[in-house]
């Protein structure tokens, strides 16, 4: 890794075992925290938590304190960013995959040239394994907590998960799994969306795998000649199917999906940057506070004029992703991956730049409107990497893969599976769940910790789902924040996101 520093204290280091901390310190100093002026409790080590710890580390003035809660062996990386198949790629180009807010070239500069060979022929542009990502996460987050001690900060990590949390002389006492109890100023709450739903009641089956991550561990018991059915048929979906070609698999493979969708694929990117779908103008659009859908079309539409494009042709291909035929569109779709049309590539854009901030200003039956068509709104914001399209493309023109529409149910039959589609049924040796977990889902590993930040008032349940904060001592990152969109949060978004956050702790409540 590149000048990476000595990792954050991934033990108990600098943590007095034992201490009850009530007394106003952190990790068992004493006083330090408050004549420090700040201190800040990360609940989650992933992505989010490493937007938050760079943008703190960039604007910081003054010195604080602060302490990561996070169980996993893998720190920094969160669920999508631990080691993994080299056939796991990362989603999108490095453009895009920046956790540092305004920089677009923070992560391809730390990509460099050593990474040429993971350049994907459709988009031009490195897709390395999502492990490899994952190194990137540690180098800045490591690079951040080093960068803040050296200002004077006392920076913690603390390999427990965050179990509870109480009130403390007007502070916040968190407890964690192993009994010890971290009083701190301010928390940000960082834990990420949790892991699929078991829609079949299906855990515990032989077979049935609930979650595919790390597929690297997970693909080990399924036999190379077995059938196996993915539930879904998004980007989880994909890598199953990918990374189980990958090591030679040479049994059927099937997609059941209920709409019968495959993402669409990613186009070449290009110089073109949005002049009229922006934030400033939704602002300038809205009117006490609101904004309808048809305005968000204009801008769309000027977007569209100005290149010599139809918007209503764009709406008619978009419609017709229900009923198209999911192999035939996506053959057209890797013909298109360097057309010059523009519509889907500031549709995309705008999903995750200016969709944050637009669902806010929408009244409710706007929003209805669209979280009616939001396997397509989702499959347009986070398509597929081309290198999956066209391996995908290849097995379904082999016959080895298939995608079937309607299922109803999956049942375990006989030792195996009976799978129920409105076309009729078929059987399956293994089913792996390969579903995304509910927009705003609170994950079961923080359903504790979330009742006790309601119960204390310093959390609210949003009626869509997530929490919000109901206290300026807390700070939500990632989606677990309700309120927002059902597209699930980009790495720009929790760059954004983390920025905010820190601005807002170092603003101090």
């Amino acid at each position: 890794m590149r000048g990476r520093p000595p990792r954050a204290n991934p033990s108990n280091e600098g943590v007095i075992p034992g201490e009850n901390t009530r007394d106003g310190g952190m990790g068992g100093r004493p006083g330090d925290a408050e004549s420090l002026g700040m201190d800040i409790g990360i609940i989650g080590g992933g992505a989010a938590a490493v937007g938050l710890l760079d943008a703190l580390a960039r604007e910081a003035e003054t010195p604080g304190a602060v302490t990561v809660f996070e169980p996993s062996p893998h720190l920094w990386r969160g669920r999508p960013y631990a080691p993994d198949l080299d056939s796991v790629l990362v989603n999108a180009p490095p453009v895009i995959m920046s956790i540092r807010e305004g920089d677009f070239e923070h992560y391809a500069s730390w990509l460099g040239a050593g990474d040429d060979a993971y350049v994907d022929p459709g988009i031009g542009r490195p897709l390395v394994p999502r492990a490899r990502y994952g190194e990137y996460l540690e180098h800045t987050a490591e690079k951040a907590i080093a960068d803040l001690r050296e200002r004077g900060w006392q920076a913690d990590v603390v390999p427990a998960p965050v179990v509870g949390a109480a009130h403390a002389a007007g502070r916040l006492a968190l407890r964690t799994g192993d009994g010890r109890e971290h009083v701190v100023g301010q928390v940000a709450l960082c834990v990420g969306g949790g892991t699929p739903h078991d829609h079949y009641r299906l855990d515990g089956a032989p077979g049935f795998v609930g979650d595919p991550y790390p597929l690297a561990r997970t693909l080990d018991d399924v036999p190379p000649d077995s059938d196996v059915a993915v539930i879904g048929s998004g980007l989880t979906a994909v890598d199953v199917v990918v990374s189980l070609a990958a090591r030679g698999h040479t049994g059927r493979i099937s997609l059941l999906s209920r709409t019968g969708m495959l993402p669409h694929v990613w186009q070449r990117p290009t110089a073109h940057r949005p002049q009229h779908l922006t934030v400033e103008r939704v602002g300038a659009l809205a009117r006490d506070g609101e904004i309808a859908l048809d305005h968000l079309a204009g801008l769309l539409r000027e977007e569209m004029s100005d290149a010599g494009e139809d918007l209503d042709a764009l709406i008619a291909d978009l419609r017709a992703a229900r009923t198209e035929d999911p192999v035939a569109r996506l053959r057209r779709q890797i013909a298109a991956i360097t057309a010059p049309e523009i519509g889907r590539r500031v549709l995309q854009t705008a999903a995750h730049t200016v969709g944050p901030f637009a669902w806010r200003l929408l009244p409710e039956r706007d929003r209805d409107r669209l979280r009616a068509q939001a396997r397509t709104a989702i499959s347009v914001a986070s398509p597929m990497i081309p290198t999956n399209a066209v391996r995908l493309l290849q097995l379904f023109d082999a016959g080895q893969l298939e995608l079937l529409a309607g299922v109803r149910d999956i049942t375990r039959d006989d030792g195996r599976f009976a799978v129920e589609t409105a076309h009729g049924g078929r059987h399956a040796d293994v089913v792996v769940n390969a579903v995304n977990p509910s927009p705003h889902a609170v994950p079961a590993s923080a359903a504790g910790l979330a009742d006790d930040l309601v119960g204390m008032g310093v959390a609210a349940r949003h009626p869509s789902g997530g929490l919000l904060p109901a206290d300026p001592r807390m700070h939500l990152v990632g989606d677990l924040a309700g309120g927002g969109p059902f597209i699930t949060s980009s790495i720009p978004g929790l760059a954004v996101q983390g920025a905010a956050a820190a601005r807002a702790v170092l603003a101090g409540p």
